[in-house]
């Protein structure tokens, strides 16, 4: 379970990195990747931490690709919302 879990987390993640750097204006698919990343990241612990496995090759690997989608996710977020809430202080201003 683990190996699988590795190859599958880190498939999405190349296909995730790539995707989000041509899409970066589209807000929406930053949103949903991101918290569909946020899904990612806690079955990547769940599994890192809680299923039994040897020390092998991609036990350092599986770890640092948990942190780095977290670094990720934290861009899409960001990517995501970031128009949102500039459109809501601007209109708060124009208002007050």
């Amino acid at each position: 379970m683990f190996n699988f879990v590795f190859w599958v987390l880190a498939i999405w993640f190349v296909v995730n990195v790539v995707w989000m750097w041509f899409k970066l204006d589209d807000q929406k698919l930053q949103k949903t990747f991101a918290w569909i990343n946020v899904c990612a990241i806690v079955i990547g612990f769940w599994v890192y931490y809680s299923v039994t496995h040897d020390a092998s090759a991609i036990d350092g690997w599986f770890i640092a690709m948990n942190w780095a989608n977290i670094v990720v996710a934290a861009l899409q977020f960001y990517f995501g919302y970031k128009n949102m809430t500039n459109v809501h202080h601007n209109t708060h201003h124009a208002m007050g």
